[in-house]
């Protein structure tokens, strides 16, 4: 008879989980054991949660389809919470098993004991506490069809040890899979859509979602197309597939005032799995809305639903099939001469860029000259910082890697983020992932500095000490290296060139420090 603990593994495998990114502890003792009696669920050891759960993200990202995490009572949960945000803003589908005390133990107030169920509600969109292990293998199959979506969604499951390890009367519950619902609301939704875009008057699709890739893009470039209506997409979209031949898409700015400049003039606006666009923050004397006056706003089709079947039947609605989808021309630029900067960085990494990448973009403030060189570059895909918490890229190209093993990753992360989730680093070697990591070493907090002056904050010398990442210097070559993962340092173009050109050649891992002075 298996334990709740086998009965759980069983549940997920079976509902399609196939990867478990875990940091446990002694509560998920029995769980860990279980991963022997079910060969077919890979564990990947991380040494931090938030490693963890952003590693699941890049897996749900690259794949649609949900990874487990495994974690440790309350505080590890909150370890990985940052991430579990990004994930939430992103719409990806994870599971996360987090152990408990066991049940007679809780009502002792042991140290650890903590109320994970409210943690976890902060950013899950279903939670469960298991009380029966002959009910594990369902739990496990509501957890990932809640997972699943559309959209994809945080789902937690708490597992208390003693339902660990008790006896399950009855074998694994059978798979449950989520329904698909249909694109649209209604049919009338789906003909004033159509009517606006076809209306003649400035309209703009803003995607998101499942809407910035695969048969979702296909669709929403038909409609444009079509309609003549302009391809935006979110400031930090979760993937958007990009590149030579594939339809080009604008992202929204990140500052109010380019966001607005971008829709000066739309009078319908239609989001595609997208937010109606807000400021990542509010600054003195400035608005927060982006959205002209005047302007028509329709989101398409509503919650729980896919918008790509959206897409593809607003597409067939307006003509799209037959339309002529407007392709991004190929082109890169060539390795510059001069001084190393984020700019002649950023043509380095266009000139390079190999076809099928998919490149993880935490670069901040060093990445402001990326999406012009890289437009061009062969097909990609470019998996951003959804929901703003720092830490997300490294342990983002994790589970990139473990979801595509096939295709060259590329991390491209800023030094102060890079330092939230370094052990991700230690997982790449151990695991053999073939991840090219780029630092852009600025020494600081750049990006307090650019908001600062958005602000009109005037910060003394004492304030900017919290800017500064000097004294003492990083050193990511060494740290790279302390965790096994090959380095070097760049300080010139062509030294840069060489080390990206050498880690993207060599199977596994590799870090370049990118030494650039910081944006003014």
């Amino acid at each position: 008879m298996p334990n709740g603990a086998q009965s759980l593994i069983s549940g997920l495998v079976e509902a399609g989980v196939q990867v478990c990114f875990a940091n446990p502890g002694t509560s998920e003792l029995h769980i860990v054991t279980a991963l022997d009696d079910v060969p077919r669920m890979r564990p990947v050891l991380c040494l931090f949660e938030g490693v963890a759960t952003g590693a699941a993200d890049g897996y749900g990202r690259m794949t649609g389809r949900p990874a487990g995490t495994l974690l440790h009572l309350g505080p590890g949960l909150a370890g990985g919470l940052p991430n579990l945000h990004n994930a939430r803003r992103a719409g990806t589908p994870v599971v996360n098993v987090v152990g408990d005390h066991a049940l007679r133990h809780k009502r002792l107030d042991a140290p650890l004991e903590s109320d994970i169920i409210a943690l976890a509600r902060t950013v899950s969109a279903w939670t469960r506490r298991a009380y029966d292990a002959t009910d594990l293998a369902e739990d496990a199959a509501d957890a990932v069809a809640a997972a699943a979506g559309p959209p994809g969604a945080v789902a937690t499951l708490v597992v208390p040890a003693d339902v660990a390890w008790a006896d399950a009367e009855k074998p694994a519950a059978p798979q449950r899979r989520a329904t698909v619902p249909h694109g649209f609301v209604s049919e009338r939704g789906l003909e004033e859509a159509a009517a606006v875009l076809r209306s003649g008057e400035p309209a703009a699709l803003l995607l998101g979602g499942a809407a910035t890739h695969g048969a979702g893009l296909r669709a929403a470039a038909q409609v444009a197309g079509a309609t003549g209506a302009r391809l935006l997409c979110e400031t930090f979209p979760a993937r958007l597939e990009r590149g030579a031949g594939l339809p080009p898409v604008e992202r929204l700015g990140y500052r109010a005032a380019d966001a607005a400049r971008q829709l000066s003039g739309v009078r319908h606006l239609v989001l595609a799995g997208a937010s109606l666009p807000v400021p990542f923050f509010a600054y003195p004397g400035q608005s927060g809305v982006v959205v002209p006056d005047g302007c028509e706003v329709r989101e398409l089709g509503g919650a729980g639903q896919d918008v790509g079947v959206a897409l593809r039947e607003l597409a067939a609605a307006v003509g799209g099939a037959t339309a002529a989808a407007t392709a991004q021309e190929a082109g890169r630029p060539r390795v510059p001469g001069g001084e190393l900067t984020a700019e002649t960085a950023a043509a380095v990494v266009g000139a390079l860029l190999p076809q099928g990448a998919v490149v993880v973009d935490e670069s901040n403030t060093s990445g402001l000259w990326l999406p012009g060189a890289t437009a061009g570059a062969p097909p990609h895909d470019w998996l951003t910082l959804t929901g703003g918490a720092l830490g997300q890229g490294l342990p983002l190209a994790v589970g990139a890697a473990v979801a595509r093993p096939e295709r060259p990753v590329l991390a491209l992360v800023a030094d102060g983020a890079a330092m939230y989730t370094l052990p991700a680093l230690w997982t790449q070697a151990r695991e053999g992932l073939d991840v090219t990591t780029v630092v852009f070493s600025n020494r600081a907090y750049a990006i307090l500095g650019l908001e600062q002056g958005m602000m009109g904050a005037a910060v003394g010398a004492a304030g900017r000490e919290l800017f500064d990442l000097g004294r003492p210097e990083l050193d990511f070559v060494a740290l790279a290296r302390g965790m096994g993962v090959p380095a070097g340092r760049a300080t010139t173009v062509e030294g840069f060139a060489s080390l990206l050109e050498r880690g993207l050649a060599e199977p596994g891992p590799f870090l370049v420090e990118c030494v650039v002075p910081p944006i003014a």
